[in-house]
């Protein structure tokens, strides 16, 4: 045996190893504890190498201790069975050569992998995780990296041992467990996106249930106008990609289309429901639905832009609008892509007291109303959008136009996120 220092050093280098092992799958992880292992089978015998895998598993102490108990000694039988292959080929005082060391090497790191896959497997079966080709599929890989390129490596550092000191030992493992530990790093920032992204994607899917709930309630109340919500959202959210907005801006004004109108929930009772024309009493309430929407949606966490947006849909670029008379610029996008897409679906919907006009002659309304009700990129737009669509999207009776059908999809594609 080496002198107590070197085993020892060789066994925390092999635990500290372990301990950042990178996970390949569920069940299997990888480590280049390997390289000590194997070092310590070559160069100093069977025994050496028990003792070095023994300490290695005692350092690598935690939990579950059910697993570290049956790795323990699967950890230190393989070191000294790797020794026993190297001392096969012949005892390590005698060999002298690289050729005879690199020899040795071959059929220390050929045990440790036998052994290796022999407990794997056999750990695998008693616990019923997963079929053996699934494991050698994984491991593949892994296995021709050993042996194709670490082999070499430990007879090389074997060959430098005996030349110089072990210090050529450390100045190769401490570099390579550092970067294993990296690696290891990256891996764990790689999922922690992954994971934000599956979060990001289930609120995404909560504020459109959310919305749609709140869009629900409005409809129950006004038979006439449901429907219109999801119509002006679909509206929006089109004129948007029309207009070159960013995934995300398409993504808000299609929500905010969702919910532009749930201020009405707060009028008083027979106001949503009247067959004849307001009164100009019955319209300034009605007037106030904007103001009212941004209340409840400014009380959702996260819903401060949302309501600002909700808030001003029934502005005008000439300041005539309401709730605040903003004119222009001072409106935002959209809310004046909202605004639009709102007024065509009013007009091309039927109402108590009159029928849905031709989308012709509401797509003239628009234009005859641009630079005084709407902002005229956002009509031209929308225009555009119109012209090479179906009937059915310009009278708002596509089938993805209708809440029920929304609601309908919307468990589907949380249940297979």
């Amino acid at each position: 045996m080496p002198s107590i220092w070197i085993v020892g050093g060789l066994a925390l280098l092999a635990a500290i190893a372990e301990r950042q092992s990178v996970p390949l799958t569920r069940n299997t992880e990888a480590s280049v504890a390997f390289l000590p292992f194997v070092f310590s089978a070559v160069a100093f015998g069977p025994f050496t190498a028990l003792i070095v895998g023994a300490l290695a598993g005692l350092g690598d102490f935690r939990r579950p201790y059910l697993r570290w108990a049956v790795y323990l000694p699967v950890r230190a039988l393989t070191a000294a069975l790797a020794g026993l292959a190297a001392v096969a080929v012949g005892a390590a005082s005698d060999r002298s050569g690289f050729g005879q060391i690199l020899l040795a090497t071959l059929a220390a790191s050929g045990a440790n992998l036998g052994a290796d896959l022999f407990f794997n497997l056999g750990t695998q079966a008693v616990r019923r995780a997963g079929s053996p080709a699934a494991l050698l599929k994984t491991l593949a890989p892994l296995i021709f990296v050993q042996e194709l390129l670490y082999t070499p490596l430990v007879a090389l550092l074997v060959y430098g041992y005996h030349l110089y000191s072990v210090a050529v030992v450390g100045a190769f493992l401490v570099p390579a467990i550092a970067l294993q530990r990296l690696i290891r790093l990256y891996q764990e920032q790689r999922d922690a996106v992954a994971r934000l992204g599956e979060v990001n994607q289930r609120l995404e899917r909560a504020n459109l249930s959310f919305a749609s709930a709140l869009v629900a309630t409005l409809d129950a109340r006004d038979r006439y106008t449901a429907g219109h919500s999801a119509a002006v959202a679909v509206y929006s959210r089109d004129i948007a990609k029309r207009m070159s907005l960013s995934e995300t801006e398409q993504q808000l004004v299609h929500l905010c289309g969702l919910v532009h109108d749930i201020g009405k929930v707060g009028l008083a009772p027979g106001l949503l429901e009247k067959a004849a024309a307001l009164t100009l009493e019955e319209r300034r309430q009605m007037e106030q639905h904007p103001a009212i929407g941004e209340r409840i949606l400014s009380k959702v966490e996260d819903y401060s832009d949302i309501a600002r947006i909700v808030r001003h849909h029934h502005e005008r670029v000439d300041g005539l609008g309401y709730p605040d008379n903003l004119q222009g610029d001072e409106i935002p996008l959209l809310s004046r892509i909202i605004a639009v897409a709102d007024a065509y679906n009013a007009m091309t919907s039927d109402r108590p007291y009159r029928d849905a006009m031709p989308s012709r002659v509401a797509r003239l309304r628009l234009a005859q109303a641009v630079e005084s009700q709407f902002d005229t990129s956002v009509v031209a737009a929308f225009e555009a959008v119109l012209a090479g669509a179906s009937d059915a999207y310009r009278s708002g009776q596509r089938e993805d136009f209708s809440l029920e059908a929304k609601r309908a999809k919307l468990p589907l594609r949380v249940a297979t996120a």
